[in-house]
């Protein structure tokens, strides 16, 4: 007993003691830098507590005495990228019906397994639009408290939508189940309601829809979902508590309410003709247009379990969105990298940047995409998305240079997150089971 209590006290001891913060000086061939837009050679970067503390070039700034360096030789540095759409908590084998049976506690630790790959594909910040029973608040917090390795999350816990919707409810049940989704309202003030509910659960961004979509059954991309005044009763409640909203919304009636409803980011994004591109520009919102995905879908879906229904309408609008995306690109809209994976499996988000670049878009505008862009979609310019003095340590690096080949980004070398390294030859390190 004596020798428990000695043990005990030590521990606590050793608890009590104040962390000693690591300093990293970290260094490469090269840096694409998203800010600039411009490449530096033989870049350095001095890191403390997870945040770069000083930048500048191997000619100019020296190893700070005591210090751990980080050197990747000859590779290529990129901010670490961010994720605008994503699903952690659900895969894409998963059949519709039998995803009926999932408990929320085993979609929780689905996204474990879920946020591991997509940490080490190099994505260092996501943001989850959609999850039920706040189970993507959950994973973010045991992230955060380091219980388990992922990407920084900024999640929105269950959407806010109508009966009978795509993002909100429950269409594969009968009637006679008499089940409707978590967050399904009606009105402007129900919707208010349940934006407010999920503020007080803990959610950072709120998530609506406002068309049907192509995985819910019995509803069609093109038809509104949500009146203009349901839809301006979300951005206001959720504006008001200084949090954004994304929509889902596929059609162009959809896409305009919600842009004239003051929705930041629009999900999907697909029918877009010149009057909304042009709106969409003049309000500064942000589209988020998942092009590869429907590669996936279209070649696996019906292996998947994936209904018929969801594969008819997968097929009517895959061009139609890579369309819209392409003119979005060049009409200069704001468009952000988001993949929408769980429809596609886990840890292959960096295979969009090729289809960006082929549909229009430059690699570093690609690059900027899934970084500074996507921060200032976030609300987090010169913190995430950057690699100034300031911004958190997040870094990807690569063997070949990704302006030449974007597609060097599909397999990355190297991840670090808040300065902890996470993969480094290609491997996962310690820690990172």
């Amino acid at each position: 007993m004596k020798l428990t209590a000695l043990l005990t006290g030590a521990s606590i001891a050793l608890l009590s003691l104040p962390a000693t913060a690591e300093t990293l000086y970290l260094t490469a061939g090269k840096f694409v830098d998203p800010v600039t837009a411009e490449t530096v050679n033989r870049p350095v970067f001095v890191i403390e507590d997870g945040v770069i503390t000083a930048r500048g070039t191997a000619n100019e700034l020296r190893k700070p005495s005591g210090s751990t360096s980080v050197d990747l030789k000859d590779a290529t540095l990129v901010p670490g990228f961010i994720d605008m759409h994503t699903h952690l908590t659900s895969d894409p084998e998963d059949p519709a019906y039998f995803s009926l049976s999932f408990s929320d506690e085993r979609q929780a630790i689905t996204g474990v397994k879920n946020a591991r790959r997509t940490l080490l594909a190099g994505f260092t910040t996501v943001r989850n639009v959609g999850a039920s029973s706040y189970s993507d608040v959950a994973l973010r917090d045991a992230i955060n408290e380091g219980d388990v390795p992922g990407p920084r999350m900024y999640v929105s816990g269950p959407p806010v939508g109508i009966l009978g919707g795509h993002c909100s409810d429950t269409n594969l049940l009968p009637s006679e189940y008499d089940v409707a989704g978590e967050n399904v309202a009606t009105g402007p003030w129900e919707m208010r309601e349940k934006v407010r509910r999920n503020i007080k659960y803990g959610v950072d961004l709120i998530k609506t829809c406002s068309t049907g979509g192509v995985f819910s059954k019995g509803t069609s991309l093109g038809a509104a979902q949500g009146t203009l005044e349901e839809l301006t009763a979300i951005a206001e409640e959720a504006h008001a508590r200084g949090i954004r909203v994304a929509s889902h919304a596929h059609g162009t009636i959809g896409i305009k309410n919600a842009i004239l409803a003051g929705i930041d980011t629009i999900e999907h994004a697909s029918i877009l003709d010149e009057d909304t591109i042009r709106l969409a520009k003049e309000n500064g919102t942000y589209l988020s247009m998942d092009i590869y995905n429907t590669e996936y879908t279209l070649a696996e879906g019906k292996k998947n379990g994936v209904l018929e229904e969801s594969l008819a309408k997968e097929r009517a609008i895959s061009k139609i969105q890579r369309d819209s995306f392409t003119a979005a690109v060049k009409a200069g809209v704001k468009v952000v990298f988001g993949s929408d994976s769980g429809v596609y499996p886990h840890g292959d988000n960096a295979n969009q940047f090729s289809r960006m670049v082929n549909l229009g878009m430059t690699p570093m505008q690609a690059i900027q995409a899934a970084t500074s862009l996507s921060a200032e979609a976030l609300g987090k310019t010169g913190e995430l998305g950057c690699s100034d003095v300031g911004c958190r340590a997040d870094f990807v690096a690569v063997d070949s240079d990704p302006l030449a080949d974007i597609s060097a980004l599909e397999d990355v070398d190297f991840v670090m997150k808040d300065g902890t390294v996470y993969k480094r030859d290609g491997k996962p390190q310690a820690g990172v089971y």
